[in-house]
Formats: structure tokens, sequence, C-alpha cells
């Protein structure tokens, strides 16, 4: 697809600019900054252990559902409507959690949070693709740098905010961040529709998410971020368990190491989406995400005591896939509405696989006793991603690989 003409930033997309970065931040906050205060809500009410799994486990499970459902919530209200329900939702859901009086209040509100957030999840691409056709590569770096950086923050900071006032405090604060970026895209929301009223604009069609199902190119990107995905979320799940029986650390250091891991993705949001647009590097980064994810493995396998920290570093650069497959959901995508179709499809899809990965891993473990064979499982899923950065390298669309297949679209 031909390249946009860029035109500066920040001409006539100010308020866009503003409310793609704080809707980036609200999603990732919202998310992050419940799990470092459990064992202090815990002193206020009990927190059964199948709450506990389900929050944990929820997360994928309701991006999932709701990248299913986010295009038909699309046809419907449209992009910036959408989002400022999304925000709204998620704000309302941080209150319910932040003055939670039990286990019960604490998940409703979870759920409300996760779900919203599922559908902010599958927005941003498509928002990116409407407002920055000309800037994909350096907008997708801005939002996902920002929810890099918005997943680091809560961890750092929540628990001593929490120690110094109250976890309530601490975990209901983050909705003051949602409800700001609600201004902005109320604004949007207004221009959208003043817009719309002056052209007719045709609806997306219904048939286009389930014409995802049958182009190659939509799966080869539904794998590379199933890859990126399941790695990151066993990782959150088992590296410190798996690295206190390994490598012989405190847990306190296997938290550090696990602080590493994530930091690692900060780099690779600013980077990968800059070297794809610029560059065409997706082969390459597909490739360094492979090499990287094998190495650290089997250094985790073979010498866990040894360079720890290094296998660490090395396996948190193969979740690049995520921010790598952000911005091909807007370069592979020539329409408004195949960019919202691939957006769910891709995210509802990988999502639904990696939340198989969490469980799997603790089965796996629980069975066998060891770890040998959970990393050798995770290994065959970096593999799995080798091939597919030979599809979706191309420099195509989804509409064209459709019209070269079935005719028009």
């Amino acid at each position: 697809m031909p390249d946009e003409p860029a035109r500066p930033l920040w001409r006539g997309r100010t308020l866009a600019v503003v409310g793609i970065v704080l809707f980036a931040f609200s999603l990732r906050s919202a998310v992050a900054s419940l799990s470092p205060l459990i064992a202090l809500i815990t002193l206020d009410f009990p927190m059964p252990a199948w709450i506990i799994g389900l929050i944990g486990t929820a997360p994928p499970v309701c991006y999932a559902v709701f990248g299913i459902l986010t295009p038909m919530f699309e046809r419907r209200l449209g992009l910036e409507r959408l989002a400022v329900v999304s925000l709204a939702v998620v704000t309302v859901g941080m209150v319910v959690r932040g003055f939670a009086p039990d286990a019960i209040a604490l998940l409703l509100g979870t759920a409300l949070i996760f779900a919203a957030v599922g559908v902010g999840n599958i927005l941003l691409p498509p928002l990116v693709r409407t407002y920055f056709p000309d800037r994909i590569g350096l907008m997708t770096t801005i939002f996902s740098t920002t929810m890099a950086i918005a997943t680091l923050m809560p961890p750092l900071i929540g628990v001593p905010i929490a120690e110094a006032t109250h976890w309530q405090f601490s975990l209901g604060m983050w909705a003051i961040l949602a409800a700001v970026a609600l201004v902005p895209w109320i604004g949007m929301s207004m221009r959208a529709q003043a817009a719309a009223s002056e052209a007719a604009i045709e609806p997306p069609s219904a048939r286009v998410f389930e014409r995802m199902w049958r182009i190659p190119l939509a799966w080869g990107l539904v794998v590379g971020f199933a890859c990126g995905a399941s790695i990151a979320y066993a990782t959150f799940a088992w590296l410190p368990q798996l690295l206190v029986d390994t490598a012989g650390v405190t847990p306190a250091i296997a938290g550090a190491l696990l602080a590493l891991f994530a930091a690692m993705g900060v780099p690779a949001s600013l980077l990968a989406p800059l070297l794809v647009t610029r560059y065409h590097a997706t082969q390459a980064l597909f490739a360094v995400a492979a090499v990287t994810g094998l190495v650290a493995i089997a250094g985790l396998i073979f010498l866990p005591q040894t360079l720890t920290w290094l296998w660490v570093g090395m396996l948190g650069l193969e979740p690049l896939l995520f921010p790598l497959t952000l911005v091909l959901l807007g370069l592979r995508a020539r329409t408004h509405e195949g960019s919202v179709a691939l957006s769910g499809f891709v995210q509802s899809v990988g999502y639904a696989i990696a939340a198989l990965f969490p469980v799997g891993i603790g089965l796996m473990h629980d069975a066998t006793g060891g770890w040998t064979l959970p990393l050798i499982v995770l290994a065959a899923v970096v593999a799995a991603s080798i091939p597919t950065g030979f599809v979706v390298a191309r420099r195509t669309t989804i509409e064209q690989e459709w019209e070269r297949r079935h005719g028009s679209w």
C-alpha cells in the first residue's frame, strides 16, 4: 500500500494526540494497579483463592470476548463515542473497586474494568489509522510506550501510596486519570458527529469481521500476537516461582527480575513501530524476537543459576511482537471497517489463545514436578512465530488479499 504523505503531528490533531495518550495510559494503569495491593487488601477482608484466580485469568478472557463484540459496538456508536463509553466504564469500575467493601464488589469492579479495557484495546489501532494515517508508526510508538510505562507505574508507586494512606485511595486514584481522559474524547465525539451530519458515511458491513477467518494475512497477525501475548502472560504468572525453584534466588530478587522482564517492553515499544514503518524491518524484528526468546529459554533450562539476569532480559524482548503487531494492524488494512475488524479479530483470537498458557504452564509444572517441559512448550511457542514473520512482512492489506482470492471487497 502507498505511504501517506506526512504532515505535522499536532496540526489539527492536538485533541486526538492527547486523547490517544490518555486513553492508552488509562487502559493499562487500570489493569496493573490491583495485583500489587492484594496483600494489603486481605488485611481488611478475606480474598478467597477462587476470586484471586478469576482476577488473574480475567484479562485475556475479557479481551478475547470483547474483541469479538467491539466491531458490533463500533458499528452502532462509531469509534469516538465508543471510546467515551469505554473510558466511562473504566472510570466507574475503578471507583467501584476503590470503594469495594468486600471481595465480591472488588471482583465486580474489576470485571467492569477488564470488559472496557477489552474494548479499548481494539479501538486504539483503528483510532491511529483514522486520525494519523501518515504517522501510524510514530503514534503506535507513542501509545504502546505509554502502555508500557503505565504497566510499570502502579507496581512502583501503588504500595508506597497505600502504606502512606490506604489501599482504597491507592486503587481508586487512577479513576481520576480515566475521568480526565474522557474530556478529549467527548470533544472528538462531538466533532465526529458534526462531520457525519455533513457527509453521507456508509456504515461498516457486519460481514467484514467474518471475512477475517478466510484471510491468511489476518491469521499471520493472530499467530504473531498470540505468541507474544502467551509468553508475556505465562512469564508474569510463573517466572518468579520458576526462578526461585531453578536459579535459587530469593522471592525479592525474583520480583526484581520480573520487573526487568517488564521493563524490556519500554525500548521494544519505542523502537519496533518506527523500525517497521520507516525501514520495513518486520522480518528482522520477528527474527530478533525468536532468537532472543529461544536463547533465553535455553539459558533458563541449562544454566539457570548463571547469568540469570541476561536470560530474563532476553526473554523480555520476545514480547516485542505485541507493539510490532499493533503497528501492523494499522498498516495491513486499507479501510476504516477493515481496520476495526482486523484489530478485533487478531486481538480476540490472540488473547483467547494466550489465556490458556498461565493455566496450562501451571498444570504441566504440577504434572512433571519441574520446569523443563513448560519451558520447552514456551520454546515451541517462540518457534511458531518464525514463519509468521514472512507472512505478515508482505506489504499488502487484508482488502487486497480478499480481492485476489474472492473478488471485490
